[in-house]
């Protein structure tokens, strides 16, 4: 199944429901992208929350962009109050 990718500003309860869960794929990513089950389900949602639709190269770009953001950001930090581990780049399914 291929996957709709749009960016929505989760604002809180009932952003998503065990329903939507249920419904269609769902999964979010660094800089409010959001990776939706391309169905109707999925597609209402998108519109229930007000999202923007973007093309997977766009989507990507934002991640990447976050990311990177949070890589300067940990870089920056002295070494005591780094987490274990430096954000990383991935690729959105």
């Amino acid at each position: 199944m291929e996957n709709t990718y749009c960016t929505a500003t989760n604002f809180g309860k009932n952003f998503f429901t065990h329903a939507d869960r249920s419904a269609f794929y769902l999964s979010g990513h660094p800089g409010d992208v959001w990776v939706v089950g391309n169905n109707t389900a999925g597609i209402s949602w998108i519109n229930r929350v007000n999202g923007t639709a973007k093309v997977k190269a766009d989507a990507q770009a934002i991640v990447d962009t976050e990311v990177e953001s949070q890589q300067a950001e940990w870089d920056s930090l002295a070494d005591e109050d780094k987490t274990p581990r430096r954000p990383e780049k991935y690729i959105l399914p």
